[in-house]
């Protein structure tokens, strides 16, 4: 797997965008704050940094990387609702922007698509439906049918109540008509090492923390929670194929505060393009199981509008409440 080091080392061949025409808005002219609602280490902290300093390159100026976590990344998406809308504070927004309202509605910003203004996708890394070598299945399929054979004696683990792997879980379950048992976690790499010791029966994992223990044979992997098959794990068939357009992921995306004016958004966006298109670093990070993504402020706000409504609407429905 490649190391932190290893990625933000990679050789950058980016063309530095055009600046503005005189009279044209000439953002940035000083650094960029970015602010990200996770500890550093991870995925979301890897590619952020990378992201940014590919774009630090393209508009020639600094985009500085804060890692402010905290209540469900509440602080560091509040934060950046409330700033001025000058473009020197943006932020790396996250599913979590989409579960917020429906699973903790007293966190701020409570309604994302009036509070935040999208700029552009950054990616999309899918899950690993996976289970201990114990669990007779070797599809989806078998699993559904075991589980409907034994109600209430499968435990399932995830990285805590209201995580993506959990919400994965339970649209699985709703999806699938199975009585399997949740068991929250503080994190996923608890719940992990209770899957390889078969203390818990199954669990979806990010493709990039699941590999290690399939490649060893300590659990078995069973499907993709994405519609798309996984780079890093192409034989892996999507869930999609035996629970019709069933779509799971977590995903990142490049925000600023409500009102950014359209010429800022507009710059930003083509100098996230540049790095989003990098082949270097869509390499690193297909390495890691995430999908570096092209997609511009319709997209992002197009994706945040969809699972917000999913999300929203899988959690009222199965009456989950945060820990």
């Amino acid at each position: 797997m490649t190391s932190r080091r290893a990625l933000l080392a990679a050789p950058l061949a980016l063309p530095a965008l055009a600046r503005p025409a005189a009279g044209q808005d000439a953002w940035p002219t000083r650094s960029v704050g970015v602010l990200l609602g996770y500890p550093p280490a991870g995925v979301t902290d890897f590619a952020s940094r990378a992201v940014c300093e590919r774009m630090s390159r393209a508009l020639g100026q600094t985009l500085v990387l804060e890692n402010r976590p905290g209540a469900a990344t509440a602080v560091a998406n509040t934060a950046v609702a409330q700033a001025r809308p000058d473009g020197y504070t943006l932020l790396m927004g996250t599913s979590t922007l989409a579960i917020n309202p429906a699973l903790q509605p007293s966190l701020t910003p409570r309604e994302p698509m009036r509070e935040l203004t999208p700029i552009g996708m950054i990616f999309r890394t899918a899950f690993v439906l996976h289970v201990h070598p114990s669990v007779p299945a070797r599809t989806p399929a078998e699993l559904i049918a075991h589980a409907k054979a034994n109600p209430g004696k499968l435990n399932f683990g995830s990285s805590g109540t209201g995580a993506v792997n959990h919400l994965c879980l339970e649209l699985f379950r709703a999806r699938a008509g199975i009585d399997v048992v949740h068991v929250p976690y503080r994190g996923g790499a608890p719940a992990l090492l209770d899957l390889r010791a078969g203390r818990i029966q199954g669990m979806f994992n990010a493709v990039q923390e699941a590999l290690p223990a399939v490649r060893e044979g300590a659990t078995r992997a069973l499907a993709i929670s994405s519609k798309e098959r996984a780079s890093a794990m192409p034989e892996l068939p999507p869930l999609a194929d035996t629970l019709a357009d069933f779509d799971g992921v977590f995903w990142q995306g490049l925000f600023g505060p409500a009102g950014l004016p359209a010429p800022i958004v507009a710059r930003a966006g083509a100098a996230l393009r540049e790095a989003t298109t990098d082949p270097a670093l869509i390499a690193r990070m297909a390495e890691q199981g995430v999908a570096l993504t092209t997609g511009d402020a319709e997209a992002l706000r197009r994706t945040l509008a969809e699972e917000t409504q999913m999300w929203g609407r899988l959690i009222r429905e199965q009456n989950i409440r945060p820990e």
